[in-house]
């Protein structure tokens, strides 16, 4: 009868002690707006080698894919012809100095009968004009020798500027046209230039939030660039921002800006495809909180548990921006002083009973945790390496003899 009693009590469930989380007071904070865009990689100079005088190419001086220096020989075309033109304009300017001499004797002598009045003025006039037409011709043919030694110093192909040449797009033997044929191709790898596009719109943004005192726009010289390759990995070196187009691509509405990138080891080649992370502006009075704390319903909504007093919380739906550092930016739903659960929000529900602890306290008394445990570990095999030791002990001759007679 009394066990009968005892089934028919009521069974009181036991009560759940409240839950322990981390919380954590949003504290605004300057926050920077960092865009990620694709960017093309591009040379900061690029010439291309084409030769001043026509011939044929006697050799090719350069390798191939090397790094050259302005001024280095690349080419040589067969000076012969040239040395010819410099020889004929080296006679021509010796007549046309003999010519002047002439004409300059010929006019003092009808000076000095000038004046001894034997000839006309005629004389003496006719004598400084014929000297005044030699030395022109002295000058014509100086220009034509300066003319000619150019020319022969174009037989050597130069480079213009310093970079990785190409490959060579002439070979020994061709006959090439001055100004027409390209020989080659230099490219200045070091720094480079990525070419990033940004949509029109996404900057008027910035520049309307920026006018609403919400933004700080970063000036080119203060806007750090970050590079990302394809495969995930991010460039060694940051870059700077330079510029951007004053004007708006018509066909894709896309505005773009250019970076410059130090480029040391030529990882960077034209034409390689990057994302670049731009810092374009500071978010003044920010808000941002652990991603761990948000959580999302079946909908797809993003909300976080906010302590509503001392020991209960509440549910907030929130409305989130860009992540940086593993943080969200919160565009509305929660203010400033706000006390956010960031360890532990998965097995809470609204109105729940908690105990609130800061995130600082919770990360020093996990840190505390885990050097006690190791702790425990050392003290724990102590006693097992004193037995082991014990056992690895031989025992005494007196202990063995009694085991002997025993046995």
């Amino acid at each position: 009868m009394a066990g009968l009693l005892l089934l028919a009590a009521p069974v009181h469930a036991q009560q759940m002690p409240p839950a322990i989380v981390s919380v954590q007071t949003l504290k605004p904070g300057p926050l920077p707006v960092v865009n990620e865009l694709p960017g093309r990689v591009a040379a900061t100079r690029m010439a291309e080698v084409r030769p001043r005088v026509g011939g044929i190419v006697v050799s090719r001086i350069f390798e191939q894919g090397s790094q050259i220096k302005e001024g280095d020989v690349l080419y040589k075309i067969d000076p012969a012809p040239f040395a010819v033109r410099v020889a004929s304009a080296e006679a021509t300017l010796a007549r046309a100095e003999a010519a002047r001499q002439n004409a300059e004797d010929q006019m003092h002598r009808a000076a000095a009968l000038r004046e001894r009045k034997v000839t006309a003025g005629v004389d003496l006039e006719n004598a400084t004009t014929t000297l005044a037409q030699a030395e022109a011709d002295v000058s014509i043919a100086r220009a034509a020798l300066q003319e000619a030694q150019l020319n022969l110093g174009y037989t050597d192909v130069t480079a213009p500027i310093s970079g990785v040449v190409g490959r060579a797009l002439v070979t020994e033997g061709a006959l090439v046209n001055a100004q027409n044929d390209i020989m080659a191709t230099i490219h200045q790898l070091d720094p480079v230039y990525v070419d990033v596009t940004q949509s029109s719109s996404d900057l008027f943004a910035l520049r309307r939030a920026r006018d609403a005192g919400t933004l700080v726009m970063a000036t080119p010289d203060e806007a750090r660039v970050e590079l990302v390759f394809d495969d995930g990995s991010e460039y060694a070196h940051s870059g700077k921002l330079l510029f951007s187009e004053a004007s708006v691509d018509s066909t894709t509405g896309q505005i773009t800006l250019r970076a410059e990138f130090p480029n040391p080891d030529g990882d960077l080649l034209p034409g390689l495809y990057v994302r670049a992370r731009i810092e374009q502006a500071v978010r003044q009075n920010a808000l941002t909180i652990p991603q761990m704390a948000v959580q999302r319903d079946q909908a797809g909504r993003a909300y976080v548990y906010v302590m509503k007093d001392a020991d209960t919380v509440e549910r907030r739906d929130v409305r989130l921006g860009q992540t940086s550092d593993n943080s969200w930016l919160v565009e509305d739903g929660l203010q400033a002083g706000d006390k956010v659960v960031v360890a532990g929000a998965q097995k809470l529900h609204p109105d729940a009973k908690v105990v609130a602890e800061p995130v600082e306290a919770a990360s020093a008394k996990a840190e505390a945790g885990a050097d006690a445990g190791n702790g425990a570990e050392t003290a724990a095999d102590a006693p097992a390496a004193k037995a082991d030791e014990a056992a690895a002990t031989p025992a005494p001759a007196s202990d063995k003899a009694k085991a002997a007679q025993q046995g």
